[in-house]
């Protein structure tokens, strides 16, 4: 198509005008430039659009007037669409796809996304779960708007807001013999059999922090699901580690769990807000993006206990 919406406003105006002199006073756009366009048009569509009246105006041909209907049906699609793109702009509402890491997704997201919709109820929110690298991906596939994620491996194309330091911790079941330690470091943990969250760039993180001890873990069992971890921990197979605290500290299956701060240089995850650099976001993201500042921050996260450092 080598036709513009001036080149059809230009069109329109002449015709509803009948006159090219009447269309340049009415939409203020010089005669040789709306002829021109009326020109061009023609001959884009192989048709004559107006038959011309030496010093007497314009009447539409027959092609021209259902030419003229159709182009102000398309001018008015454009007007919705601009009224659309400025209502996304200027109001909240609309859709809005929210990324969480699979982790947090179950303790952190219905708590900070119920308030959001209360507040703003256009907003059609849909919650996506995956890992780091899948969230990562499907941000870059625009497939997702945002994602309340760690800082782990964050590609430069992608911009991450930190709002809450999350610190590891050590998790086993009441009656270990370190269970009532007031904290806990790898090296007393080292000898102890670790079910390891099985996530990737999450087993990296953890198993690194052993590694920069020079200490090896002594892995029994893995899994990629938590609730999998805490049960198995809940009835003694071993402890685990991870950044994430729940409010409720038992199992799925009721039974007690005990949590143990780490001591030590353990770099806690940066728990934040990750998106693509881009221009022109819509008003539901920069209401979910202050939404979420006002909530997560280092006094406190929805569905969260927050660990001291």
């Amino acid at each position: 198509m080598r036709f513009t919406l001036r080149h059809l406003q230009y069109f329109v105006a002449a015709a509803e005008a009948g006159s090219i002199a009447m269309a340049s006073q009415r939409i203020a756009v010089s005669p040789p430039s709306i002829s021109a366009a009326i020109a061009h048009l023609e001959k884009e569509l192989g048709l004559q659009l107006f038959i011309r009246h030496h010093a007497q105006g314009l009447s539409t041909t027959a092609s021209g007037r259902q030419m003229l209907r159709e182009a102000k049906a398309l001018l008015a699609q454009a007007d919705a669409l601009h009224a659309a793109a400025r209502d996304l702009t200027e109001q909240a509402r609309g859709p809005l796809n929210i990324g969480c890491l699979v982790t947090l997704a179950p303790i952190v997201l219905p708590e900070l996304c119920h308030a959001f919709q209360q507040r703003f109820p256009a907003v059609q929110v849909s919650i996506h779960e995956g890992d780091q690298e899948h969230l990562i991906e499907r941000l870059r596939r625009g497939e997702i708007d945002i994602s309340l994620t760690y800082d782990l491996q964050v590609p430069d194309e992608v911009q991450f807001e930190a709002l809450a330091q999350l610190p590891p911790y050590a998790l086993l079941w009441p009656g270990h013999r370190l269970a009532q330690r007031r904290s806990l470091s790898l090296h007393d943990l080292a000898p102890e059999p670790l079910i390891l969250l099985d996530l990737p760039l999450s087993r990296e993180y953890f198993l690194s922090l052993f590694f920069q001890e020079g200490l090896t873990p002594q892995i029994a069992a893995r899994s990629m699901h938590p609730d999998v971890i805490r049960t198995m921990v809940a009835n003694g197979y071993g402890y685990a580690l991870f950044n994430a605290r729940p409010r409720n500290d038992a199992a799925l299956d009721g039974k007690p769990l005990q949590v143990v701060p780490l001591k030590g240089p353990y770099r806690p995850m940066s728990l934040g807000l990750a998106s693509m650099r881009q221009s022109g976001r819509p008003r539901a993201l920069i209401e979910f993006e202050e939404h979420c500042r006002a909530r997560i921050n280092r006094r406190g996260v929805p569905g969260l206990v927050i660990q001291s450092k």
